[in-house]
C-alpha cells in the first residue's frame, strides 16, 4: 500500500511542475494549488478565482508550508543532471549543445519528446520535484 505521506510528496511535486505555488497544512493534509503570479494577466480576477484559498491560508498561516513554483533556473538545473546522467552519448552531446544556447527550454523539451528518453525525463523530473518537496517538509518540521 502507497505511504499516504508520499501520495503527498508526490501531488505537490506535481502541482509544481505544473508552475503553481502549493501549500500543504501540515495538521490536515490539505494542499491548495495557487497559479504563480507570473501567469496573472489580472491580478483582479486572480484574487476573486482564488479568494476563498487565500483567506484560508491567510487565516491558518502557521499551519502551512509554501512550496513555491521552480525559477527558471531551478527547472534549468533539473535539464542538467538529468542530461550529466544519460547513458546515451549522442543524444548527451546533443542535449549539452541546446542547454548552451538559444531556447533551452523549449529546444530541450522538441529534443526530448522525439528521443526515446522521454518518458526517462519525465521520471527523472518527478523524482526530483519529489525530492525537493521531501526535502522542504523535513526543514520545516
Amino acid at each position: 500500500m502507497d505511504n499516504p505521506k508520499q501520495n503527498i510528496i508526490k501531488n505537490i511535486a506535481q502541482e509544481l511542475d505544473c508552475g503553481f505555488d502549493c501549500y500543504y497544512n501540515t495538521k490536515t493534509d490539505e494542499i491548495i494549488a495557487i497559479p504563480g503570479f507570473s501567469y496573472l494577466s489580472d491580478e483582479e480576477d486572480f484574487k476573486e478565482a482564488f479568494e476563498k484559498d487565500l483567506k484560508k491560508i491567510e487565516k491558518q498561516k502557521a499551519d502551512f508550508i509554501k512550496f513555491e513554483a521552480l525559477q527558471s533556473f531551478e527547472s534549468f538545473k533539473i535539464m542538467e543532471q538529468f542530461v550529466e546522467q544519460l547513458s546515451d552519448k549522442k543524444l548527451r552531446v546533443e542535449l549539452e549543445n541546446i542547454l548552451a544556447n538559444k531556447k533551452p527550454f523549449q529546444n530541450f523539451k522538441n529534443k526530448i519528446d522525439q528521443s526515446d528518453f522521454r518518458q526517462n525525463w519525465f521520471d527523472f523530473k518527478q523524482n526530483e520535484l519529489e525530492r525537493r518537496v521531501e526535502k522542504n517538509l523535513k526543514n520545516n518540521k
